[in-house]
This record gives structure tokens, C-alpha cells and sequence, in this order.
């Protein structure tokens, strides 16, 4: 029987396929529940929801200037963006706010999350650093309008912010070893909390064409390549950030809700706002078009492998499963439905919202559109069978704390050995996470 929250509880944890449900949240709760088994306990942290970015987009004039000079628009490049917006018209700006950006990211080596916590501002902590009681808040006059966040994988500490006009490169700087700056940029930094050695340094703005919003983010597993997109593009640009250089790339008209990268980097999915979606091969980036007749791709995620990527679709209760049926660089590969019975009859929704799938493999997350007033605002947790096919069995449901708390972004630790780690940010301004303890761990 799936566990459900009673009203007025908030979720804890996962212990074997049981979400232990609380009257309220603390460390010491926590610790009687999981921090033996873990050796640690993952404090809530507050942030202010009312701050983050509203349905519509800010007057151009209330926008803080740049320090920054860029060059006057010409006649002809603006002739250029002129017909480029008939051809390639911006999102509706409530359309925004459904489709999933990565706006919560673990380390993907150390016990650091990093999640937008206001419309120009990442909150980033150290669970590893027991000095640190108070999160950092990275701000810079180049951040400006923030729509997602990911840890650059093996460089040590530095997070990618996509926002208005580009990204944003922090990294961590320590005696004896400060990173490198990009000359030009406006220096921006911001301490460590109370009792640590140690800064953020805003090292690098990686500039996207246009001005643009940027509002996905993925790194490629070795660190080297960035992709991003935007939603008001059809093209997405891969990034080598040693060099600071883009190249776009584009296959249709329509402009981009998200891009991920398999495990291995060897595939990259683009998904657009039409319901088309692109599996490109990276080695001679080569891709083959696929369509959806339930609307555009909501939220994606790959198996541990990189053999299987699982979508959701906005106008759907059924996920997908992409199969690749030979190993890389072929793009040979069928699509299989994957029920979700429960989504439909019990909660009534009509679509998936937000799709996280535990690196693991072992545990999915999602949240759905609408619902029920009992099942209003809740983030379900499947478990993951993987052969031979993909098959999901309900655990439960996990309840914020706050009256009438919505999920606003979730995403697991790919990394955390004792088992999947969810940390969920609510509109109620919590930032939870949550270990879903597994009897093979």
C-alpha cells in the first residue's frame, strides 16, 4: 500500500518503501530516524519564494546596467532580430513556468546543493562543513533573471547559472588556491558563511547571442563541454568553457525547453516547445528526429547506463521510455509507454509537471499538474524496475511542510553511496531533502 501523508504532516524519509511522515521537521527527528544509519542529518534551509522570478517578465528599464560596455544595436541587426521574432516568436511566459528547468543541483562529488532562491540569486550549502550554519548566496549584477543551476562535474566546486544574457561561472576560491578569472569581468564575490575559509568568485559570463534568456543548463559527465538553451531559440549551443567559446547548433524551428546528456556523453537530447525532440550522437553530432502527439517533452531523464531515457510529456499521465537498441554512435531505438495508472484514476491529472530519476536507476520523483485537493501539491516516489523493461511500482507521497506547499523544483544526489537523496524546494520556502533509505544499500 503506497504511503501517504496525512494532512498537516510533512515527510521525512524513505525507510524501505515506508515515508515516514512527522508532525514537524527537526534535526532531532531526523536524527532518530535516518542520522544513525547516515552518520548525518540534512537540515531544511529557508529561502523566500515570494522573491522568485514572477509570471511576467520585468520592463527592460528596471533591469540594472551593466558595468560591462556592450556595443549599440545597428540598423541591420536590428532589421535581423526584428524577423527573427516573426520567424521565431518569444514563449508565452506562463508556458515558462511548466516546463522543468534544473533549478536544484547536488555536487556531483561532495555534499554541496546549490538551487535559485530568488529571481537573481542562488543559495548554495555545504552539509559537509559543520562550521557552516548559514548558506552562501551567490548575487552579481550579470545575474540577472536566474532559470536554472548545475555543479560542473570534476572541477572541484563550480556552478553554471543560466540566465538573462548568458551564464554565469562561480567558482570556489581557498588560500592558497584561487581560481583563475577571465579578464574583463566585473569582479563579483561572495564569502562563505561565518566560520569558513573561503569565497565564491564570479570567474567567468559566457554571453549568448542576442542578449537571450538562457534557461537550461547540462554538462556534459567529464566536465569539458556545457550545452544550454534557450527558450526563445531553436538552437542550443555547446560550450568549451576552458576556451570560452559557443557553438550553436540548430535542427527545426522551434525553440528549446530542455537539453540533457547521457551518462557517458555520448547522446544529447533536445527537447522543443512543438513536441518534436532530437537525440544527437556526439562524436559526429548527428541526430534523429522524434515527435510526440501529447504535447512537448516536460522533464527527461537517463538510466544509469545511458541506454534508456525516461520522458514526460505536458498533455500526458504516461511517461516514455526511449531504448537504444545498439551501443553508441548508433541512434537506433524504439519508444514504449510506461504507465502510470495511479497519476490518472487517484490523483486526476492531467499531465506530468517535473520528472527526477534517482542516478541509481532505484527511484523516480515527479510531480503532476492539478490533482485532487487530497493529493494537491504532493511529489510522488516510484520505484524503478529496469528489466527487462522499465516498470514503476508507487512507493508513496511526500508532503512539505507549509500549508497548501507546492513543489517549485527537485532533483536527487547522483552520488550519495548510502542510497537516492531528493532534495525538494516548496513554495512555502524550504529547501528539503530527503534520503529514501533502501534495504540494498
Amino acid at each position: 500500500m503506497p504511503s501517504f501523508p496525512p494532512p498537516g504532516a510533512v515527510t521525512l524519509c524513505e525507510i524501505n518503501r515506508n515515508l515516514v511522515a512527522v508532525d514537524a521537521l527537526s534535526d532531532d527527528r531526523a536524527k532518530e530516524a535516518y542520522g544513525d544509519v547516515l552518520g548525518m542529518v540534512f537540515s531544511p534551509i529557508p529561502f523566500q519564494p515570494d522573491v522568485l522570478p514572477p509570471i511576467r517578465e520585468p520592463p527592460a528599464a528596471e533591469q540594472p546596467e551593466s558595468s560591462e560596455k556592450v556595443p549599440t544595436a545597428s540598423v541591420t541587426s536590428t532589421i535581423s532580430e526584428f524577423f527573427k521574432r516573426m520567424i521565431f516568436p518569444p514563449q508565452d511566459p506562463n508556458l515558462l513556468h511548466e516546463f522543468d528547468t534544473q533549478k536544484v543541483s547536488w555536487n556531483p562529488h561532495k555534499h554541496g546543493l546549490a538551487f535559485v532562491s530568488g529571481k537573481n540569486q542562488v543559495t548554495v550549502h555545504d552539509f559537509e562543513d559543520s562550521d557552516a550554519k548559514e548558506p552562501c548566496i551567490l548575487t552579481s549584477d550579470h545575474q540577472i533573471n536566474v532559470k536554472a543551476v548545475e555543479w560542473r562535474p570534476n572541477s572541484g566546486k563550480m556552478i553554471a547559472v543560466a540566465c538573462k544574457g548568458g551564464i554565469c561561472l562561480w567558482s570556489a576560491s581557498y588560500p592558497g588556491n584561487v581560481p583563475f578569472m577571465k579578464a574583463g569581468v566585473t569582479p563579483s564575490f561572495s564569502a562563505f558563511p561565518r566560520g569558513s575559509v573561503g569565497q565564491w568568485i564570479l570567474v567567468d559570463v559566457l554571453r549568448s547571442s542576442c542578449a537571450e534568456q538562457v534557461s537550461a543548463l547540462c554538462w556534459k559527465p567529464d566536465g569539458r563541454y556545457l550545452a544550454s538553451a534557450s527558450s526563445d531559440s531553436p538552437s542550443f549551443t555547446i560550450w568549451d568553457v576552458s576556451q570560452g567559446l559557443g557553438t550553436p547548433i540548430r535542427r527545426g524551428l522551434s525553440n528549446i525547453s530542455l537539453v540533457r546528456w547521457s551518462p557517458s556523453g555520448d547522446y544529447l537530447l533536445a527537447a522543443k516547445f512543438d513536441g518534436t525532440f532530437h537525440f544527437w550522437e556526439t562524436n559526429t553530432w548527428t541526430s534523429e528526429l522524434w515527435s510526440s502527439s501529447n504535447g512537448y517533452v516536460s522533464g527527461a531523464n537517463w538510466d544509469p547506463e545511458g541506454r534508456v531515457a525516461l520522458l514526460s510529456f505536458s498533455n500526458s499521465t504516461t511517461l516514455g521510455s526511449v531504448h537504444f537498441s545498439s551501443k553508441p554512435p548508433s541512434l537506433e531505438a524504439h519508444l514504449l509507454p510506461v504507465e502510470l495508472p495511479e497519476i490518472a484514476s487517484l490523483i486526476v491529472s492531467r499531465g506530468i509537471e517535473k520528472l527526477a530519476w534517482d542516478a541509481s536507476g532505484e527511484r523516480l520523483a515527479l510531480s503532476f499538474k492539478d490533482g485532487n485537493e487530497m493529493y494537491h501539491g504532493l511529489v510522488a516516489v516510484y520505484d524503478v524496475r529496469r528489466s527487462p523493461l522499465v516498470s514503476l511500482s508507487l512507493v508513496g507521497f511526500i508532503r512539505g511542510p507549509g500549508e497548501g506547499a507546492k513543489p517549485l523544483a527537485f532533483a536527487f544526489h547522483n552520488k550519495f553511496k548510502q542510497g537516492p537523496l531528493l532534495s525538494v524546494c516548496w513554495s512555502s520556502g524550504w529547501c528539503c531533502t530527503y534520503p529514501l533509505i533502501l534495504r540494498s544499500h
